[in-house]
């Protein structure tokens, strides 16, 4: 195996075209991040505090500011607004496309911003804080799926990672431009950072209107023609070649055999591998959120700084740098290494750095060489988080299912994620501070992150399956033939769903299972072997596999 990431020989056509595509698409992360990240800044910033205040003060420095309820509401609302937005991402992108979808999303969040820039009392500031998460939460889960349908098969893995590159690189930017403004003394304070995301987000609109709809969406939707062109300007190849014509033919008799399986509604997805795989990728979701890294982000500045550490926010800033930095080895490991045991590696090297460090803060609270420790082993946790479960969990959803219900299934594991990220960032506090009614946990809180570490590696083994280069068209076959993950490392697709189709034609209506196909395709084969005088095994099977 080589060291870079290349191309196969045997791949006609160029895959530049579409992997620049899902680059850019991926910067519809920087949305995200940006805009989960802001808030904290503008929550702190002393202009902001006095114009949105109700009459409360802070006790800790006398400032007028908004009450710990209203600070929730504010935060929250946006965890509600993504969650309801990944839902409606499924009927959206089925309606309009992944395309116009992603420009549809835009216009909502912009709805959020301009609600948010103008306000001046919490109302309307907590009014676009939801519409914000809506268009958030509608980008987060169309992403992944044009990405996903787009990209080569060979790196895919990669396109669909830098997703979370993207959203680091926004929850940086966050802090940048919040640490900008905050010491205005004015209502650019607030209302720049807020803004700025208009720049992202005219971006997007900009480069969706020019880049083409994914062919898998056109098969869907019965347009076959508009698939071959969509498909003829990501592989840069001729509409009659024959490499795209059996791609394209392949998509299409996948697409008309899981459609004999069953109708493309919501009670199919919990049916079946389907229903197996929506489970996984929404566990698979749910726990990327249970490792505890947005503990980190929303709350690291504070907890470093009641630990004792001085220069909490410049440590908070460090952080933030190696997440973006840790990501770029995961889109290459991704490829060379696999999804499953690049997330085993995640699991386990992220339990031992929250064990080292829950241990060193309860067993050294106040040593300056323990806070040495602790930060250290942070850093090496948001390395093996960035470089593994971060990438790695989108790359994963983006693949599981099949087209029919791929939008559906997609916008549920991303809810699932959101869903998780709320619980967490409303639970957090009340797990760490003292006080009366809270857990008063401290540093042994990693003591839970790194025990759902543990569950993470377990669950890798049992449920995830390796999916590395393999076509979205071959994952299905994969599920269908492949009942144990922990074998799947070891699968080669032997099928094409246009040699299924013909097979399943001369069953008399009856729908057999794949490996009931493979069944028979051998045992064809094997009469023409014979009718044919030729040894078993011969190479020039009249069926071949």
């Amino acid at each position: 195996m080589g060291v870079m990431i290349k191309k196969p020989q045997d791949v006609p056509g160029s895959g530049a075209p579409a992997i620049i595509i899902g680059l850019f698409v991926a910067f519809g992360g920087i949305l995200f991040g940006y805009d989960t990240g802001t808030i904290g800044g503008i929550l702190a910033m002393p202009y902001w505090r006095e114009t949105f205040s109700t009459g409360y003060t802070n006790h800790k420095d006398g400032l007028p500011d908004v009450s710990p309820s209203q600070s929730s509401t504010i935060v929250s609302l946006l965890s509600a607004g993504t969650f309801f937005g990944a839902l409606a991402a499924a009927p959206m992108a089925d309606l309009l496309g992944r395309r116009l979808g992603m420009v549809a999303s835009n216009c909502v969040f912009c709805v959020g911003v301009v609600m948010q820039t103008i306000a001046t009392a919490i109302p309307l500031f907590v009014a676009g804080r939801f519409f914000a998460g809506l268009g958030v939460g509608l980008i987060s889960a169309i992403i992944p799926l044009y990405q996903s349908e787009t990209a080569p098969k060979w790196i895919r893995g990669a396109v669909v990672g830098c997703y979370q590159l993207a959203i680091t690189i926004g929850l940086l930017l966050a802090a940048v431009v919040d640490n900008a403004t905050k010491d205005r003394d004015d209502t650019g304070s607030y209302r720049i950072p807020i803004a700025v995301q208009f720049a992202w987000s005219i971006i997007m609109v900009v480069g969706m209107l020019i880049l083409p709809e994914t062919p898998r969406y056109f098969i869907k939707v019965g347009k076959k023609a508009k698939a071959a062109k969509a498909l003829s300007r990501l592989r840069r190849l001729d509409t009659d070649h024959p490499a795209l014509v059996e791609e394209l033919a392949e998509i299409q008799a996948n697409f008309d055999y899981e459609m004999t399986l069953g109708k493309s509604t919501y009670i199919e997805c919990f049916k079946g591998t389907i229903g197996k795989r929506l489970v996984t990728g929404c566990l698979l979701q749910s726990l990327q959120q249970l490792t505890g890294v947005n503990f980190i982000f929303y709350y690291g500045t504070s907890f470093f700084s009641d630990s004792g550490i001085e220069n909490s926010f410049t440590v908070t800033v460090i952080t933030s740098v190696i997440n973006v930095c840790s990501t770029l080895p995961g889109l290459y490991l991704v490829e060379k290494w696999g999804r499953r045991p690049l997330l085993l590696f995640g699991a386990i090297g992220m339990f031992v750095c929250q064990y080292i460090v829950a241990s060193v803060n309860t067993a050294l609270p106040d040593s300056q060489v323990a806070n040495k420790v602790l930060i250290a082993f942070v850093c090496f946790y948001i390395y093996f988080f960035a470089s593994t479960w971060g990438p790695v969990a989108w790359v994963v959803t983006g693949e599981l299912f099949p087209l029919k219900s791929r939008a559906k299934c997609l916008s549920m594991t991303t809810a699932s994620n959101w869903l998780l990220n709320w619980a967490i960032a409303y639970s957090t506090p009340y797990l760490v501070n003292g006080g009366e009614g809270n857990a008063n946990l401290q540093g042994k809180v990693f003591f839970v992150w790194g025990t759902f570490c543990l569950i993470c590696a377990f669950f890798v083994w049992g449920l995830i399956y390796e999916t590395k280069g393999l076509s979205l068209e071959q994952v299905d076959e994969l599920y269908g033939k492949c009942s144990k993950a922990w074998k799947s490392r070891g699968f080669r697709p032997t099928l094409s769903f246009a040699e299924v189709q013909e097979i399943q034609g001369g069953m008399s209506g009856r729908h057999a299972s794949l490996a009931e196909i493979e069944a028979d395709v051998g045992r064809k084969r094997s009469v023409a072997q014979m009718e044919g005088g030729r040894p078993m095994g011969d190479e020039k099977a009249d069926y071949p596999i």
